[in-house]
């Protein structure tokens, strides 16, 4: 591998011009020092960007021109027609950014194209009123990429409105519990199916510091048998009925039955946890009529039948796509968006890799405009990254590292068996997040709306 200007990367020498090709220029007299300091700075927010190019004392007013040129964003877009895609591309390149398409839009061979889009923010600022002005539905086209970069750099607190109260994510990130009231879950089934033992453990959970206790009565491990919502409610009834008034977090209900969902919410369930991503719409109907928040979560199938297809031609784009869906119907239906949230679905109906695929790019899904919800604990996907006989209780310190990649990423909430451990990783965190997020002093430097100069 070269560098820049030919020199191989371990070994060799400059390639200097002039030189004929594979002729190699005389070696130094002189070992190359670092003069200079040269290092590549690791500045990935645009706060990031801003303090590191006040450090060399640039005007106040450079500061902001040359932050919003820092970073460059690659937007995919979907299904951009053929005669949309070459003015797309030329109007990128007349503000200096750039996009990729199929080289079917050249020869007319395709009537339609996915695109990438490169840009900084400033370029963006400047590309999306242009497009505003274009035919082929280009407008359109321009308010969803503006839309989607507004959500996707947005931080900072939000509130979820659920059922009875409303609580705060994006502030920091946050843990929502797990009780299991099953026999046969994958982790930990049989342990909490007594209902004052399933209180008891939510009441432990949120004393660790869970911001969120999700309590469930229908294993959704693969190849799980579907339990009938009858028998659902005998189990998880009980339990929301004795927490109600006894916990300050809210209650969520792991269900994908309506009329589970329904008698949750009376019983005291702000949130509805949803492994069928509102596909159905009795389902969406609940969740209006009751205004409880709910997680919107990718799934193929049913926990029955999830992983017997897992060929996807693009599995980012498809999970997206069904996400994006799924909660434009939620809209249409009456949902505010106040009461959405999004889970890509780890281990469901994906194979290791692709979950950890979807971890490692979970930041994307903020696009969408809702807060992130991932699940990765004891899951068998990290099972396979420490070996085959790893069982659901050997895997904390990878689920602690997910937890912490998937807060890293931008996730607002964090699903877990293992709050206290989980909550204190998340500490560091946000830490973390706090000193690189502090504002510059030039406050101007983030003044995103305001294009370059």
């Amino acid at each position: 591998m070269r560098g820049l200007k030919g020199v191989p990367l371990a070994g060799g020498f400059l390639m200097r011009r002039g030189c004929s090709a594979g002729v190699a220029a005389a070696p130094p007299t002189v070992p190359a020092g670092h003069r200079y300091r040269a290092r590549v700075l690791e500045a990935e927010t645009l706060a990031e960007v801003a303090r590191e190019v006040e450090r060399t004392d640039s005007d106040p007013e450079g500061v902001g021109i040359m932050t919003r040129k820092g970073r460059v964003y690659l937007v995919r877009l979907e299904g951009v027609s053929l005669k949309a895609a070459p003015i797309l591309k030329q109007e990128l390149l007349s503000v200096g950014g750039d996009a990729a398409h199929a080289r079917g839009i050249a020869d007319h061979s395709v009537s339609a194209s996915p695109a990438v889009l490169l840009a900084t923010w400033g370029q963006y600022r400047r590309l999306l009123p242009k497009l505003e002005r274009q035919p082929f539905r280009l407008r359109d086209l321009a308010d969803e990429v503006d839309r989607a970069l507004s959500a996707y750099v947005r931080r900072g607190a939000r509130t979820v409105a659920g059922a009875h109260r409303t609580w705060t994510v994006g502030d920091r990130p946050r843990v929502m519990g797990v009780v299991n009231v099953t026999p046969d879950s994958f982790s930990d089934g049989g342990h909490f199916l007594a209902p004052e033992a399933a209180v008891a453990e939510a009441e432990r959970q949120a004393a660790d510091g869970a911001d969120v206790i999700d309590v469930g009565g229908e294993s959704t491990r693969p190849n799980a048998a579907p339990v009938p919502p009858d028998e659902e409610w005998r189990r998880v009834g009980p339990v929301l009925e004795a927490l109600r008034g006894r916990l300050s977090v809210p209650i969520s209900v792991d269900t994908r039955h309506p009329e589970v969902a329904e008698k949750a919410v009376a019983a005291g369930a702000d949130l509805v946890n949803d492994v069928e991503g509102l596909r159905s719409e009795e389902m969406r109907q609940v969740v209006a009529r009751t205004g409880a928040a709910v997680v919107v979560m990718h799934m193929r199938g049913t926990p029955a039948t999830m992983q017997q297809d897992l060929h996807y031609a693009d599995l980012r784009g498809e999970v997206f796509a069904f996400l994006a869906d799924a909660t434009d119907a939620a809209r249409r239906d009456g949902i505010a968006p106040e009461q959405l949230l999004v889970d890509p679905g780890l281990g469901f109906g994906k194979s290791a890799e692709q979950s950890l695929e979807l971890l490692a790019h979970a930041g994307e899904f903020r696009s969408l405009g809702y807060p992130v919800v991932v699940g990765a604990s004891r899951k068998s996907f990290l099972g396979w990254t420490l070996g085959a006989t790893s069982g659901p209780h050997d895997r904390l310190e990878a689920g602690l590292a997910a937890a912490v990649v998937a807060a890293e990423r931008g996730a607002a909430l964090v699903r877990t068996h293992d709050v206290a451990e989980t909550v204190r990783a998340l500490r560091f965190v946000e830490a973390l997040r706090r000193f690189a997020e502090r504002p510059p002093e030039t406050a101007e430097a983030l003044a995103t709306r305001e294009p370059d100069r």
